[in-house]
């Protein structure tokens, strides 16, 4: 993953484009907010305000360019994983699996996890679930720190089982959450302008919606693509609808995940790894966006998940696992073909998207599944 770092710059790599994210973007954000501020009324900028202090963090390494000290940090957080994994698969009724997959399959995605901060995000969901079982609190505050950088591993509290276990992971997290809040509202001006980005978000090419528009290009739709928001994303007749159907469905989503919560009446060791793996894969296909760093995310809750014996989202990581290989293929390798819409683009994201409709349908029905057998509750989820 190094080496293919160093070597962006080849053509079959993108010609640098994986690189340039860190490089230019977060280092222009770098010199904003070490200056005290957050981006203001920047397109690009569409981050909780937790995304600050990770993008200032290189400067704890003086000795190195920013480039150098993010994937040197980066390198870091995902040693964190790693260890976390490997240190729980040793204990009763674990496995080293989860450990495996994440060594195994994070290279499928290249070098773009290197060029990304979504390795130092996917480290605090990841040890915020592996720590419920010893600290509920630790495990709300590990969350919450994860959502102030990328709203996502507010999932990983879903599945918590219901008493005691839930209130103090939640109030942890709540009150994690606030005083970081407050330090950060404090210490920066503007940390909520992200709101206003983030709603003028349109459908990317690479997302199911995206997928929908680049077939019905060849059936004559006149859309286009455009780099706009920091995606290449479709412009033209019906992208507004699509937004709006991808929206309804993630309310949809979060309304079935929300009916499971209410009607599970059964907790393994593994339903909260369950639930947070599928909570997130269907979050991410009903999204506008699905960016190839999406990838890292399920990656590390499908090795959180293939810690435990107890987990019934063996398949469901097994199609995960596949559907990165497709996509380190579709990006940064023939992207040129995804944003021309040709078909073999458009085969790619359809592989790859259906891979990830899949996993999702599986898993909530899994999910759903193993929270209505009739066997012992287990109301903490200890092992």
């Amino acid at each position: 993953m190094l080496w293919l770092l160093v070597h962006d710059g080849l053509a079959r790599l993108g010609g640098g484009g994986v690189s340039h994210e860190v490089s230019r973007l977060y280092f222009r954000w770098y010199g904003v907010l070490s200056h005290g501020s957050y981006p203001v009324d920047d397109r690009m900028w569409q981050y909780p305000p937790g995304a600050g202090p990770v993008l200032l963090s290189p400067a704890l390494l003086p000795g190195l360019t920013y480039f150098q000290a993010f994937v040197a940090l980066t390198l870091v957080a995902d040693g964190a994983i790693t260890f976390a994994l490997a240190r729980v698969g040793t204990r009763p009724a674990r496995t080293l699996h989860g450990a495996l997959l994440w060594t195994a399959a994070l290279p499928l995605l290249l070098h773009i996890p290197l060029a990304r901060y979504d390795v130092q995000v996917t480290a605090f969901a990841v040890i915020s679930l592996l720590t419920l079982s010893r600290s509920t609190r630790a495990c709300g505050a590990f969350a919450a720190l994860g959502a102030l950088v990328k709203v996502w591993p507010a999932l990983a509290l879903l599945g918590t089982p219901r008493g005691r276990t839930t209130r103090e992971a939640w109030t942890s997290a709540a009150v994690t959450a606030a005083a970081l809040l407050v330090t950060l509202a404090t210490l920066f001006n503007n940390p909520f302008d992200f709101l206003r980005q983030q709603g003028g978000r349109g459908v990317q090419i690479e997302s199911l919606g995206g997928t929908a528009l680049a077939l019905a290009r060849h059936a004559g739709w006149q859309g286009a693509v455009r780099y706009q928001y920091g995606a290449m994303e479709f412009v033209g007749p019906y992208v507004s609808t699509v937004a709006a159907l991808c929206l309804a469905l993630t309310v949809a989503a979060f309304g079935l995940l929300l009916l499971w919560r209410v009607r599970a009446r059964r907790w393994t060791p593994a339903t909260p790894y369950d639930a947070a793996l599928a909570a997130v894969l269907l979050f991410t296909v009903t999204s506008r966006v699905i960016s190839p760093q999406y990838m890292v995310w399920l990656l590390g809750l499908s090795a959180v998940c293939l810690t435990s014996r107890h987990t019934t989202l063996r398949p469901v990581a097994a199609l995960v696992v596949t559907a990165t290989a497709v996509s380190s293929v579709a990006y940064p390798v023939l992207y040129g073909e995804v944003m021309g819409c040709t078909w073999t683009g458009c085969l790619l994201m359809l592989l790859r998207n259906g891979l990830l409709a899949t996993a999702a349908v599986l898993a909530f029905a899994r999910l759903w599944r193993s929270g209505r057998a009739r066997t012992p509750e287990r109301p903490d989820g200890e092992e």
